[in-house]
């Protein structure tokens, strides 16, 4: 019989050459090269080719970053042409996801955001929402040739973002309108059975094996009428990019749900209407000036200016909180258009990005009002909007959740 100490531990595989040479592979590809990486392990082909656009982006460190290690070879320069070449090689050797990554970190270490205007580069990158965010912050640096090019960058990103939440939303909200319009003296056909049978489940009669509906709770029909008024007040300064994305989106679906009547406000230290471009949100983008201040107060106050029916308005402020103008007259508008009856929801964000930087203390401050600020991924969105229609409390997300 073998000796078992030199078995192989239960469950593990054997090492093989082919094994250990695609741990090397890896490490390699992960530290790098260079004398000091211990692998000893060169790369030809494909391996190759990927570690020379990894090393143009990850080799060089970030311009100013002081106390930073001697760059090692490579480096995009200020080439255009040179850029995109880099551009194609990444499309080619990495997944979508992973190019976005890449193309963003481009944009903050090397400072690549002026060659974003030339129609070559824009032909090159891939598309995501944070490019369209870089793009809008260089709109007005943009010269007229590059402008359509940006569009056509910005409308195929704008259209994947309709079709992966146009159809949630629209069901979400009127499936909301529907159940808000509920009424207490139902036509028959209008009777929701479900609900009317648990409303008087105490009525019971056991010796006839029924229940006797005291109180029928049904839907209102379905009307052409305006039912609620929903404004979306959003944040324009730079930290809001992805932010002011995704509201014109949702803003442009938001308007296409019959029974609501959507404003869209735009603001930093001045107030933009947007509504009349809701029927497109690339014009609704283009519009936005990205950059600047930020005076909450004065745009609550234009948007306290749109109530006309304060139980039937919904106003969803998109903001990281950091106020520049009066902060106590902020909280009082707040407070005012809660005590009209206005159901008001804040948003830190409208991402994917993570957990957003805020200021707590007028987030603390408008939960003491009743009016919890949280950030909001896209896909809760629709549940969001849904909860304010309704008038119940929104699915705030857990914390680190």
């Amino acid at each position: 019989m073998k000796d078992t100490d030199e078995d192989p531990v239960a469950g593990e595989r054997p090492d093989t050459g082919a094994d250990a040479d695609e741990r090397l592979r890896r490490w390699r590809m992960v530290l790098g090269g260079g004398p000091a990486d211990g692998t000893g392990r060169r790369l030809t082909g494909r391996d190759a080719a990927m570690d020379q656009a990894l090393e143009a982006l990850y080799g060089t460190a970030p311009r100013g970053d002081a106390g930073a290690p001697p760059p090692r070879s490579g480096g995009l320069g200020g080439s255009a042409p040179q850029v995109a070449r880099w551009l194609g090689d990444i499309r080619r050797y990495f997944p979508s996801s992973v190019v976005q990554v890449m193309q963003r970190d481009a944009v903050d270490r090397l400072e690549l955001s002026a060659l974003l205007l030339e129609p070559e580069m824009l032909e090159a990158v891939e598309p995501d929402v944070h490019l369209v965010g870089t793009l809008l912050s260089l709109n007005k640096a943009m010269p007229a040739t590059t402008k359509e090019t940006a569009r056509a960058v910005v409308r195929k990103v704008v259209e994947d973002l309709e079709r992966r939440l146009a159809t949630r939303t629209r069901a979400a909200l009127t499936g909301a309108l529907d159940r808000s319009a509920r009424v207490d003296r139902p036509r028959h056909r209008d009777i929701d059975w479900d609900r009317t049978i648990r409303a008087n489940l105490r009525h019971y009669l056991p010796e006839h094996g029924t229940v006797v509906p005291e109180r029928l709770i049904g839907h209102g029909r379905a009307s052409r009428a305006v039912r609620k008024d929903v404004v979306l007040c959003v944040d324009q300064s730079g930290s809001m990019a992805a932010s002011v994305v995704y509201a014109s989106v949702f803003g442009a679906v938001l308007a296409s749900v019959r029974g609501l009547d959507t404003r869209l406000v735009v603001f930093d230290t001045a107030v933009a209407d947007l509504t009349e471009h809701l029927d497109d949100p690339v014009d609704v983008l283009f519009g936005t000036q990205l950059g600047g201040g930020t005076d909450i107060n004065r745009a609550l106050a234009y948007c306290q200016s749109l109530v006309n029916r304060p139980a039937e308005t919904v106003v969803v402020l998109v903001s990281d909180l950091y106020e520049g103008g009066i902060r106590d007259e902020m909280l009082k508008r707040v407070a005012a258009m809660k005590a009209s009856g206005v159901q008001f929801v804040a948003l830190l964000a409208l991402s994917d990005e993570g957990a957003p930087s805020y200021d707590r203390e007028h987030a603390a401050a408008l939960a003491a009002l009743g009016a919890p600020a949280f950030a909001c991924t896209p896909d809760l969105f629709p549940e969001v909007m849904a909860a304010a229609i309704e008038k119940r409390p929104p699915p705030v997300p857990e914390p680190g959740g």
